[in-house]
Parts: C-alpha cells; structure tokens; sequence
C-alpha cells in the first residue's frame, strides 16, 4: 500500500490531495486561502493589470494543507504517514519570483516587504504587455525560432517580459534580486531545504511555456539575443541553468525540518513540479487526440503529439514544448484568459437584479430555460485579454444586440456562449494545423458544476465532452508525477501512462451535442468569428455592418 501527495497552488488558494497510488482513490484533502490581498491577490487600485501574491503565502499554506489532510487521512483505513512514497507540486504560471543569493524571496526582507515589484508576479498580471510587444519584435527581427515555438507573439504573462517590466520600473528591486524562479520550481527547493538558487532545479514546463527554453537553442534564449533586447537580460540569463527537467523527474527529497514540521517521512522524493493546468491535463488522463480544458478562473487547454511525428509551427498558441506534459510527447497549451472570472464579474460586479435573482444559481436557472440564438445577443469574451489565438492582453469585453428588452439572464447566457465560442476557436486552431481532437475531457470546477456551461460548450464546439472523475484533476496530476518521482520499487510507477491506467478515470455522465443547437450555433460561431477578427486582427477586412441584422434574424427564427 503506498500514497501520494499532490500540493496544487493556483489563483486564490492551495490545495493538499493524499491520494491510494493503487486506485486513485482520493483519501483526504485540505485547502488554505491565501492570506495576502484580495482572495490572496496583491492588487494596484492605480493599475487594474496588477496582480501578484506574497510568497509567504506559498509557505505557509504549504504547512497548514499538509497537516490538515495528514490529519483527515490518519482516519482512513490502514493509511500512516510512512506509507506516504512521495509528493508532486504544481502551480500557475508564469508565477515569477526575485530571489537573493540565499534564494529567499525579496519580500521576505524588511526593505521590499510592502513593495509589490518584490512579490510573486502572478499569471495574471498584465502590466509587462509594452515589453512583451519590444520581445516579440526583437524575437522576430533576431531569432524568429524562437516566436515561431511559442505561436508567433510573447505574451505579458511571461516570464522575460515580467523580468524586463520590474528593470523598467521598480528598478531598486531588480537589482537586488540575484535571480528570478518560477514558483513552480521555488516551492519544491523550499520542502526540499534547496536554498542555493545554482542547485534549485528548474521544470521544463514553466522554462518552456513562458521563459522561452527549448533545447533547439541551449535552453533558455542566449544571453546574446536577450542582451541585444536589454543587457540587463543577459545578466538573469547568466543566473539560469542550460538544462531543466521534466515533471516525474525528483527533484530532491523532503528535508528533515519539512518532515517533522508536518508529520511526514523525511527523504521521500520531491517531484520536479509543472504548471497547474498541464499536471491537470495528466490528471485527465492525455493522451494523443483527447483535448483537455481545465475549466476554472480561466481556461487552459492541452494536448499532447508524438515527438517522433511531424508537427507545424502553431500560430497563436502558448508553446510547442518536448517533454512539458508527458515524456516522448510534444506539449501544447493554449488557453482563454477568463471564463469563470467573466460569469464572476457578471453576478459580482453588475449584481444584475439583485443579491438573489442575480445569483449564479438563479441566472443559470433562467438562461436554461432559453433556447440558442433566442437572446438575439453575441458577446467577445475578452474580459481579460485574448490569450489564444491573438495573444493580446489589450482587448476587452464587448457585448452586441443589446435591446430595452434584454434580460439578465440573456446576458449570462450570451457570457457563457462567447466562452464557448472561444474555446471553438482554439479546437479549430490545433486541428488546422493537424493536431486533431478526436475526444474532450473537461475538469474543474466549472466542468463539474454547471451542466448547463457544458453542454452550450458540446453544442458550440459540436463535439461530446466528457468529464474527468476527480475534482481536483491538477493535484490527482501532482499526486501521479510523484508516483513515477518514487518509482515501481517504493510502491509507484514506471511511466506516466502506467500511472494514468490506475489513478484516473472518466465520469459516467457526458454532454453530447444537440443537432438543433449544433446548427444555430454555427451561425452565431460566423458572426463570432467575424466580430472577433474586426476588433482583433490588425488590417482586418472583416465587415461587420450584417453582424446586427443576422442576430435579428436568428432570434426571429428561434421558437
């Protein structure tokens, strides 16, 4: 009998899962919101693109999961804490963070402890888009390999263009800093009692997603190409590693002062941590052909391609990476920067009729009873930017058809379309270019909440979603790398897919689309697509005067 734990940081909070390595079956788990900010995000009411976390949050959220879940798990059948073979990581990215030559975090001093510029620089944060706009023309001038491997545009979410930001603006704090790590690799070396920044291994997943590493080019872009952007580059360049390594691999072991902080057996393997949303996709069980939406917040989708077959270049997506998901595969993530956040916004923010009537529950309620197209209403879902397929953080929202009749509820639904269009458009995205998704597995919360949500998606996208058995797909997918971390020989797995055959599975339930919908929202998906290449291709010739008078005429014929 062996167990695994999976620790999964995401926006707001951190999760501990325990989880029987045999079965899959999940045993216990804790979660801890993060203390600092608003829902644990430091924000600028000055700069609405602001968004980063304390990373004494990381820490101690860390102890207080662990401990809590251990505690839940004493009570289960035949478990102890020596049973426990290993522990995976993940968490969002890009999450960078400046550390000293101790690898503490600036934050953590007396001096920087109040100055954002010296925190984690959350996923979501936007204020980099000036310097992702001067990397991606430098990349294209100097070394277009490089936008080529990452759909052809660095994003603001990424980690140079956050680095070159803080040397722009707060550069007392850039200075300082000795170097900079994704949080993905810096709570690993923390559990591990890794404090020299030299020997704090870096996962190729964040490095290849975000900090633009491929082995193509030695890893990390060359010093030369990033100093020709900003000399100060080519200084961090000189902090990092020219290898990093892929989720499975150990990337230390538990220190003795983690083992008796929490309970846990010191010298169990630490496995090299990945982003949330690509252990999420592990957690689904990816395999070639099966796109996977971890639905939350935001959306990312994933999906795997054999290193050994051909695979073009994909514009707009964020990466092309080897070994990022699974080993021997090709890795590509694209992904939508709100879908949760704009239903949230919606009911938050607006509180369209009220506290009750303006509630989750109750706008879905009445946005069931309405048919496709029956709004006349067609949204962008640009709340927060477009991730994939523009790669422009400086879109925004937008909503057509409004009349003196539209009703909250035709709103929401509208809201809910436009993610689902979004996520259409993607799929296109990686089957144009001969990735096919020949199946859609869906986890999250959103995937398990709202059916409604999922089947506008089925109908949308006019494919069947199915959706993963585990709640918590992104700690299930932690829980699996620690399992190939700890190997056959403690109990784990030789391989991935080995590990997949026992800990994951498939829900009963799934959302087949509805022909009727199917049609009407290929007509609507038209002028979607019409609209959002008006507003977010550059020299568009996208004509969008009959964009009104089609809605008209959808809505007429509905019924």
């Amino acid at each position: 009998m062996a167990y695994t734990i999976g620790l999964d940081y995401g926006t707001n909070s951190v999760r501990a899962l325990i989880v029987d390595v045999r079965t899959g079956e999940e045993i216990a788990t804790a979660v801890w919101g993060f203390a600092h900010g608003e829902e644990g995000i430091l924000l600028d009411p000055r700069d609405p693109n602001v968004a980063r976390q304390h990373p004494r949050d990381y820490i101690e959220g860390a102890e207080r999961v662990l401990k809590e879940a251990l505690a839940q798990a004493i009570a289960a059948e035949d478990f102890s804490a020596d049973k426990v073979i290993g522990i995976g990581v993940d968490a969002t990215g890009s999450t960078p963070i400046p550390i000293g030559k101790d690898g503490i975090p600036l934050a953590f001093g007396e001096k920087f402890r109040d100055n954002l510029a010296a925190m984690a620089w959350l996923w979501k944060d936007h204020t980099s888009y000036a310097e992702a706009a001067a990397f991606t023309e430098h990349a294209a001038a100097e070394q277009p390999d490089i936008l080529a491997k990452c759909g052809g545009t660095y994003s603001s979410e990424w980690f140079w263009a956050k680095i070159l930001h803080c040397k722009n603006t707060a550069p007392e704090v850039f200075q300082a800093a000795h170097t900079w790590i994704e949080s993905t690799d810096w709570i690993p070396a923390v559990i591990c009692g890794i404090t020299d920044p030299a020997t704090m291994k870096r996962c190729v997943c964040a490095a290849g997603h975000k900090g633009a590493y491929n082995p193509a080019w030695g890893g990390y872009p060359p010093a030369a190409f990033l100093g020709g952007l900003d000399p100060a580059l080519a200084e961090v360049r000189a902090t990092l590693p020219d290898a990093c390594h892929p989720v499975g691999e150990i990337a230390g072991t538990l220190s003795a002062e983690w083992a008796e902080k929490t309970g846990l057996p010191a010298g169990i393997p630490v496995s090299v941590a990945a982003i949330d949303a690509h252990l999420g996709a592990v957690g689904c069980g990816i395999e070639p052909g099966v796109l996977t939406r971890i639905m939350g917040t935001s959306t990312c989708d994933m999906i795997v391609h054999p290193e050994g077959e051909a695979l073009e270049d994909i514009p707009g997506i964020c990466g092309i990476v080897p070994g990022s998901i699974l080993p021997g595969m090709f890795g590509l993530e694209a992904g939508q920067s709100a879908s949760g956040d704009i239903y949230n916004w919606f009911v938050s923010h607006l509180q369209p009729g009220g506290t009750d009537a303006g509630s989750h529950e109750a706008l879905t309620r009445a946005a069931e009873a309405l048919q496709p197209g029956e709004s006349g209403l067609l949204a962008l879902d640009w709340n927060n930017g477009n991730r994939t397929v523009l790669v422009d953080p400086r879109l925004t929202g937008l909503m057509l058809g409004m009349t003196l009749h539209t009703k909250p509820a035709e709103m929401y639904r509208a809201l809910i379309e436009a993610t689902a269009f979004g996520a259409r458009m993607i799929m296109e995205r990686f089957e144009e270019y001969g990735v096919p998704c020949q199946r859609i597995v869906a986890c999250g919360g959103i995937a398990i909440k709202n059916p409604l949500v999922m089947q506008i998606h089925a109908d949308v996208m006019n494919r069947t979603l199915e959706v993963s058995r585990s709640e918590q797909t992104c700690a299930l997918g932690s829980c699996m790398a620690a399992a190939v971390a700890a190997g056959p020989a403690k109990g784990g797995y030789a391989s991935f897919a080995d590990a997949a055959k026992a800990m994951t599975a498939i829900r009963p339930e799934v959302f087949k689309p509805k022909p009727d919908a199917v049609a009407t929202y290929d007509r609507l998906h038209a002028l979607y697509k019409t609209t959002h290449d008006a507003f977010g291709l550059k020299g568009s010739q996208a004509d969008c005067y009959p964009v009104m008078k089609e809605l008209l005429a959808i809505r007429e014929g509905v019924g």
